[in-house]
């Protein structure tokens, strides 16, 4: 029994590491099975499929981050402010330290097809919907279309940031440092706050009056 284990947790730590490098359709099964020292029955035996491969890959990760999610928004008692409900959203994903987690996160996230297929719908839905729920709380005078621009746009930073901290240093000169993910966290939450906070636009109140 732990033989089985064993590889089936080999196979799903190479396959994890190689999505998040080349991506899902570039990783194939026998990139899979020739660096984890498996043969192919052995990921059929386990997964059957590489769409079942992956979705196991995402389940592994992406359900305690949103476990630790929903913790935190919980902690943040029934009126949780901007920051508490930004924090809770984002830091739990921001901070795995997993090296290849957030590779593989971003890489999911930038992915329309298996963002759309694997994440959103089977995933993500029941979480979005508490947080969009909580924002519209926080931010009652914000109109509903707004906040599902700004929702996109906070999902595109915290996207941006999972694929691009460990060039940090060489995009900034050295000023930044995508090693202290607590830091980076903190600086992404401070960014996306403020744009959450940012006032509508004249043009886009006036067009959505129009609508």
């Amino acid at each position: 029994m732990s033989e089985k284990l064993d590889t089936k947790t080999r196979i799903l730590d190479v396959a994890e590491r190689l999505f998040g490098l080349k991506g899902f359709d570039a990783t194939s099964l026998r990139d899979i099975t020739a660096e984890a020292q498996v043969n192919l029955a052995a990921v059929n035996y386990h997964f059957q499929s590489k769409d079942s491969l992956i979705d196991a890959v995402i389940v592994r990760r992406i359900e305690p981050v949103n476990r630790r999610r929903m913790e935190m928004l919980d902690a943040a008692g029934p009126n949780p402010t901007l920051e508490q409900i930004l924090t809770a959203f984002m830091a739990p994903a921001l901070e795995v330290r997993k090296e290849s987690v957030a590779p593989l996160m971003g890489r999911i996230l930038s992915d329309s097809n298996h963002f759309v297929e694997k994440l959103l719908n089977r995933h993500l839905r029941p979480m979005l919907d508490r947080f969009t729920a909580e924002l519209g709380r926080a931010l009652p005078e914000l109109p509903e279309t707004e906040r599902a621009w700004r929702l996109m746009f906070m999902a595109g930073v915290m996207t941006h940031v999972m694929r691009w901290s460990d060039l940090l240093p060489q995009i900034s000169g050295g000023l930044c440092d995508g090693s202290d993910r607590q830091a980076m966290t903190q600086q992404a939450l401070a960014f996306v706050a403020a744009g959450f906070r940012a006032p509508v636009p004249q043009s886009l109140l006036q067009a959505e009056g129009n609508r």
